[in-house]
C-alpha cells in the first residue's frame, strides 16, 4: 500500500524524523485557517500517489492565507498523470539551502536491503539516477545488523554528503530505518532531505512509503491509512468476501485454486489471445483450495460483476480439494447466483485435472449447464475462452 504524503509525513513524525508542519485539506476556504496556523504562509502541496507533482503545478508557494485559498482552489481537481487530486496539505516554509535525497527499499534481487543516498535530491533525482549513476550510492544492508551508527556513517561517505550535515544525516538515516522496521515497510524515500535556513537544519520535507500489506495482521493501525475512495470498487467487494483478487485490463475472467497455477492461467491466456484479437485475462482470482460453493459463487459473481469480462475460465487442479467438490460448487454456484436474481449469462469453460478429475467431469455433464462448457486440457480450455471473449 502506497501512502499520500502527508501520510508519510506523520509517520516520519511518529518515528522521530525531523520534518515540519502540515496539516491536509480537501476545500479551498480551509487554507486559510490552516496557513495561518502555519505562520502566514505554506506550500500548497497535490496528494496523489504519483511523482512529477512540482513540475505538473501541483505544488505552489502560497505567500499568505488568502493566496492559499487561491493556489489550493486551483490544484484541488487538478489531474496529474491520470491522478485527481482531491486533497492539499499545506506545509510550513523552509529556506532551502541544499537538497539530498534518501531512501531504504527491499532489495529482493539480491535478497536483501537497499540504502541509497544522493547529494543531488530533489525534482530532477529520477534523471541523475539514469544519467549519473555514479552520483547515486548504493549500500547493502544486512537485516539482522540494520543501520548501525557504523553503518549510517558508511552510506554517508558513499554518497559524499557534506561535512557539516554528515554527522545530522546519520542520526536521521538511523531514525529512518527503524521506521522503515517498526512499520514493515517495503520502500521508505526522503525527496528532498534538504539544508535549511541560517543554521543548517536537515529536515525532511517530501517522503514516499510504501507498507508491506502482507504485514498487515500485525499492523492494526494500517486500516485507516487505506484511500478506500480510490479502490477499485470490484477489489474492494472481493476483499469484504475474502477473496484473493486483482483486476486487470481484460475480457477473460480468471479463477484458481492456488496463486501459482493462476499466475500460469493469465499466461495461457494471454498466449491465447493472441489469436482472438488480442484478448486478455480480467483478472487475478485465487479461490484457493476450499472451493465451496460459496467461494466459487463469491468469485464468479465479482468477476461477472466486471462489464468488461466476455467469458470465465475455471481452471482447477485437483489436491487436498478434489475435483467432484469444486464441481459441485460450480454446479451450486449457479444455482445460488440464480435464485439471487444474478442472472449468469456469460459462457464458463472449465478445465478440471487432478484428484477425482473424472467424476467431477461427470457432475458438470450430468448438469448440462448452457453455458458451462469441458474442454480437457489447460490450453485448450485457454484458447476456448479466449474464443469466445473474442466473440
Amino acid at each position: 500500500m502506497d501512502l499520500f504524503e502527508y501520510q508519510a509525513r506523520d509517520l516520519f513524525a511518529k518515528h522521530g524524523v525531523p520534518v515540519l508542519a502540515g496539516e491536509v485539506i480537501d476545500t479551498p476556504e480551509a487554507a486559510r485557517e490552516v496557513t495561518e496556523r502555519l505562520g502566514g504562509r505554506a506550500v500548497v502541496k497535490a496528494q496523489v500517489k504519483v511523482g512529477g507533482r512540482g513540475k505538473a503545478g501541483g505544488v505552489k508557494l502560497a505567500k499568505d492565507p488568502a493566496d492559499a485559498v487561491e493556489k489550493a482552489g486551483q490544484i484541488l481537481g487538478m489531474d496529474i498523470k491520470g491522478h485527481t487530486v482531491h486533497k492539499v496539505m499545506l506545509a510550513q516554509t523552509a529556506e532551502i539551502k541544499e537538497e539530498y535525497y534518501v531512501s531504504f527499499l527491499l532489495d529482493r534481487t539480491n535478497r536483501t536491503f537497499l540504502a541509497m543516498a544522493s547529494v543531488e535530491g530533489g525534482m530532477d533525482i529520477e534523471e541523475v539516477a539514469a544519467t549519473k549513476p555514479e552520483a547515486l550510492a548504493k549500500v547493502p544492508v544486512d537485516a539482522n545488523e540494520g543501520v548501525t551508527p557504523e553503518k549510517a556513517r558508511e552510506i554517508v561517505e558513499a554518497a559524499k554528503f557534506p561535512a557539516e550535515v554528515a554527522d545530522q544525516i546519520a542520526e536521521i538515516l538511523q531514525t529512518l530505518w527503524k521506521a522503515f522496521i517498526a512499520e514493515d515497510a517495503l520502500l521508505v524515500e526522503v525527496n528532498p532531505l534538504a539544508k535549511t535556513g541560517d543554521d543548517g537544519k536537515v529536515l525532511a520535507l517530501d517522503g514516499k512509503v510504501s507498507l508491506d500489506a502482507n504485514a498487515d495482521f500485525r499492523q492494526p493501525d494500517h486500516a485507516v491509512l487505506e484511500d478506500k475512495a480510490a479502490a477499485d470498487p470490484l477489489e474492494a467487494a472481493a476483499k469484504a468476501k475474502g477473496l484473493n483478487y486483482v483486476k486487470l485490463d481484460g475480457e477473460v475472467g480468471i479463477i484458481g485454486n492456488g496463486a501459482g497455477l493462476v499466475m500460469s492461467t493469465l499466461d495461457v491466456v494471454a498466449y491465447a489471445g493472441e489469436a482472438h484479437n488480442d484478448v486478455k485475462p480480467a483478472n487475478f482470482l485465487d479461490i484457493g483450495g476450499g472451493a465451496s460453493a460459496e467461494v466459487m459463487a463469491n468469485g464468479l459473481e465479482i468477476i461477472l460483476g466486471d462489464p468488461a469480462v466476455k467469458s470465465v475460465f475455471v481452471n482447477v487442479f485437483g489436491g487436498i480439494t478434489a475435483c467432484d467438490a469444486v464441481a459441485n460448487g460450480i454446479v451450486h454456484a449457479l444455482e445460488l447466483l440464480k435464485s439471487k436474481g444474478e442472472e449468469v449469462d456469460k459462457p464458463l469453460v472449465v478445465r478440471l485435472d487432478g484428484n477425482n478429475a473424472e467424476l467431477g467431469r461427470k457432475i458438470l455433464s450430468d448438469a448440462n449447464h448452457p453455458l458451462v462448457q469441458q474442454v480437457d486440457t489447460m490450453d485448450g480450455a485457454a484458447d476456448r475462452a479466449a474464443e469466445l471473449a473474442a466473440k
